[in-house]
């Protein structure tokens, strides 16, 4: 199951914030909170937020495991510049653009588990050594195929 939670209109430039999103991607969710509490960024509090708020639903709305949790994407994205002018002498103006930005960030579980196998976990939490499924388990045995082996494969003819 993924879950996706975005921050938009946020007053920072989209190319400040994707230093910080970039030290994160791919990262646990607990690796991830660690390093953004430590990193020195003005964005980086606020993707922590946005972490934090992604973890908390998850763990609330969908009952996941906070350990089992990763950030599978993250980006962010030009948000709508505010433009604003800047008094010079003479009577002129020059435009300032304030950069804004939004970020997504989808969290993804690394052992996905289906509502089914918990329902089915609630209902029997430990099998008996002596019942029927585990004795099939045990007799169960995997064996190994061998592969043809190609010749000729890697060798160049003059």
């Amino acid at each position: 199951m993924e879950i996706k939670v975005e921050l938009n209109n946020l007053r920072t430039a989209p190319r400040k914030v994707r230093q910080v999103v970039d030290l994160v991607r791919g990262k646990r969710a607990s690796e991830a909170q660690a390093i953004l509490s430590f990193t020195v960024n003005k964005s980086a509090g606020n993707v922590l937020k946005l972490l934090n708020s992604a973890i908390a639903s998850a763990t609330n709305d969908f009952k996941l495991e906070e350990s089992n949790l990763f950030i599978s994407r993250i980006f962010a994205d030009e948000g709508p510049k505010l433009k604003r002018w800047h008094a010079m002498s003479r009577g002129r103006a020059y435009p300032i653009q304030k950069k804004t930005s939004h970020i997504t960030l989808v969290l993804g579980e690394l052992n996905p588990t289906t509502v089914q196998e918990k329902k089915s976990e609630a209902r029997n939490p430990i099998e008996p050594a002596g019942s029927p499924r585990s004795v099939q388990s045990e007799t169960k045995v995997k064996t190994k195929k061998s592969k043809p082996k190609i010749k000729g494969i890697g060798k160049l003819k003059k």
